[in-house]
């Protein structure tokens, strides 16, 4: 039987929980508010083994609550936070302060068996000798869905730590809007973030732009350049897309990561840098790893922590809100467009290719080109009853049998690029891997044609 702590100032919440953990064989101590429970905490001569944690409280919050317990108490037990108000900023910040899960109301017995059994467990490995002791607001990481609560979770526990984090997901599923909100709600909110699209620079310039360089240090470089790992210190610098990074790149973030210093191009002298680097990537690194083409021990270093942004077709549950928050987003002050039922159903049973990303400029074009109030399912432009965007012709057109080679070759790619673009609603990194090209290519070729 385990002795538990409940505080929370809803009479009925209070006593169906009561009377749930009693059912299951345990002791209950039940109080109304913050300060009565720290009371209880502080005189009371039996140690409870776990306290159940109401978040929206009259006077003392939860989270208010929390961070005294954590200043007053030796040994906290652990805390699991409830909330009918759950959001991705209170989620993060309850598990940066501690707290061993964060859960939303109403709440199963089931739910509530296994979560106490799961916190029970921790409490007696801890007090075993083998055991191991525990060691802004995030609204743009929308979503309800239990696969995104997880990552808010694992957001507040990362943000905690000044270890290495490692984000991996998909194109267009988030990953920047993770390491912000890591940044956010870590001790360091108040300095620099910087994030490097490692992909987006060509490798001769990436190991300058990382580490910066001193005059004279190649052709052009008419002055001192402090570099981002500088740029960041006492901060967060992002690795966006680390795993398309040179190999002799990574060997130097190896050695800054494990040194905690840099070296300019062209200079001899050691920078000392107080960075935590998160680092993105939608690649497999243990893949790149076996064929050669990601340093090993730079994984090992980076994936201490790791987040994993899931894919928009794993948590439908998200689209809904997800469509309405860009929707309000696009129409600030005015009234913002509403999606009809068929509208709906349409983004549910819609793959989503290219995550968030894809549905934002979907919201974002139907704001901007709907002229009715309710969007209907025919608005959307996307799935198997989407009007067609910049397809390619079957036949080679008459006039490019004609002229020189050049010309019909800079047409056919022009064509080529503007379906790949149209097929993947613009995601430029997934355009590049339709085309079997180098993003950097890509980019090139657009500023070549003019293309936006």
């Amino acid at each position: 039987m385990a002795h538990l702590l409940i505080v929370d100032d809803d009479n009925a919440f209070r006593d169906t929980l009561a009377e749930t953990l009693q059912g299951l064989g345990h002791g209950v101590v039940a109080t109304a508010s913050g300060a009565e429970a720290l009371e209880t905490l502080s005189s009371s001569r039996e140690r409870f083994d776990a306290v159940f944690l109401d978040h929206r409280m009259a006077g003392m919050d939860g989270l208010q609550t929390l961070a005294a317990m954590q200043a007053r108490l030796v040994r906290l037990p652990p805390v699991i936070v409830l909330t009918a108000f759950a959001s991705a900023g209170n989620t993060i910040e309850a598990m940066r302060l501690g707290a061993f899960d964060h859960l939303a109301k109403p709440i199963s017995r089931e739910a509530v068996r296994e979560v106490l059994e799961r916190a029970l467990q921790q409490q007696h490995a801890a007090a075993s000798p083998s055991g191991v002791p525990q060691d802004g607001d995030g609204s743009d990481l929308i979503g309800p869905s239990h696969a995104m609560r997880e990552v808010h979770k694992r957001i507040g526990l990362a943000a905690a730590s000044a270890m290495p984090v490692l984000v991996l997901g998909e194109t267009g599923t988030g990953k920047e809007m993770v390491a912000r909100a890591l940044h956010r709600h870590s001790a360091r909110a108040g300095r620099p973030f910087v994030a490097v699209n490692c992909s987006a620079i060509p490798k001769e310039l990436l190991e300058s732009e990382l580490f910066g360089h001193v005059r004279g240090a190649f052709t052009g470089a008419s002055g001192e350049r402090p570099g981002c790992f500088r740029a960041a210190d006492g901060g967060v610098l992002l690795l966006d897309e680390i795993g398309d990074m040179a190999l002799d790149v990574q060997a130097k973030i190896l050695r800054a990561l494990q040194e905690g210093e840099v070296t300019p191009l062209g200079s001899h002298r050691t920078v000392k840098v107080d960075v935590r680097v998160i680092a993105a990537t939608h690649r497999d690194l243990a893949a790149a790893v076996r064929e050669g083409r990601f340093r090993e021990d730079l994984l090992y270093r980076l994936d201490v922590l790791s987040i994993r942004m899931p894919p928009l077709r794993e948590r439908l549950a998200d689209i809904i809100p997800l469509a309405e928050h860009f929707l309000r987003r696009a129409a600030a002050s005015d009234a913002p467009k509403a999606l009809s039922a068929e509208a709906a159903q349409r983004l549910l049973s819609h793959p989503w290719p290219g995550n968030v990303r894809e549905l934002r400029n979907v919201m974002e074009r139907c704001h901007a080109l709907v002229r009715h109030r309710v969007i209907g399912a025919a608005d959307l432009a996307i799935g198997p009853g989407a009007a067609p965007r910049g397809e390619a012709s079957d036949t080679v057109p008459a006039e490019w049998l004609e002229g020189e080679l050049p010309a019909a070759v800079e047409k056919l790619e022009r064509l080529l690029i503007a379906h790949a673009l149209a097929q993947t609603q613009g995601n430029r990194a997934e355009a590049a891997r339709r085309l079997g090209i180098h993003r950097q290519l890509l980019y090139r070729k657009l500023t070549q044609y003019g293309i936006d």
